[in-house]
C-alpha cells in the first residue's frame, strides 16, 4: 500500500476510536440526565460535565496524527484498507510495543552500545543520579 494511502486510513482508525470514545461520554451524559429526570431533580448535569472541548479536541487530534503515523511507519506490512484502519485505531498500543523491541531502542538511543558497555542514561549524563 503506498504510504500516503496507509497514513490517511490510519487517521481515519484514530478517528473512528476517537468517535467511539465521544459516543461514551455522550451516552454516560445521557443515563445522568435520566436519572435525574427520574429522580425528579430541577437541574439537568449539562453536557460540560461529560464532555471538555479544548482537552477532547487536543486528545482526539493526537490519536488522529497517531493512527496515521502508524499508517506510514506500516506502510509497506499493511495489505488493505482494513488492515491499514485497524493499525491506526490500535496505534497506541502498536507504538508503544514497537518501542519495547531493542533494534527500536537502539535507533532512538543512536545505535547499539559496543559489547560488554552500559549506555550512560540521559539522567546519569544531567548528573541527577546520586553516587
Amino acid at each position: 500500500m503506498d504510504w500516503a494511502e496507509a497514513a490517511g486510513y490510519g487517521a481515519v482508525g484514530g478517528a473512528l476510536v476517537e468517535l467511539v470514545v465521544v459516543n461514551g461520554r455522550l451516552l454516560a451524559w445521557q443515563a445522568a440526565r435520566h436519572r435525574a429526570r427520574d429522580e425528579r431533580r430541577r437541574r439537568l448535569p449539562p453536557l460540560r460535565h461529560y464532555i471538555d472541548p479544548t482537552a477532547d479536541l487536543a486528545a482526539g487530534l493526537s490519536r488522529i496524527a497517531l493512527g496515521a503515523l502508524t499508517g506510514w511507519l506500516l506502510h509497506t506490512q499493511v495489505t488493505g484498507l482494513y488492515a491499514a484502519v485497524a493499525a491506526g485505531a490500535s496505534a497506541p498500543a502498536l507504538i508503544r510495543q514497537l518501542g519495547t523491541f531493542g533494534s527500536v531502542q537502539d535507533v532512538v538511543r543512536g545505535g547499539p552500545a559496543p559489547e560488554g558497555v552500559e549506555r550512560e542514561t540521559a539522567r546519569e549524563r544531567a548528573g541527577e543520579v546520586g553516587s
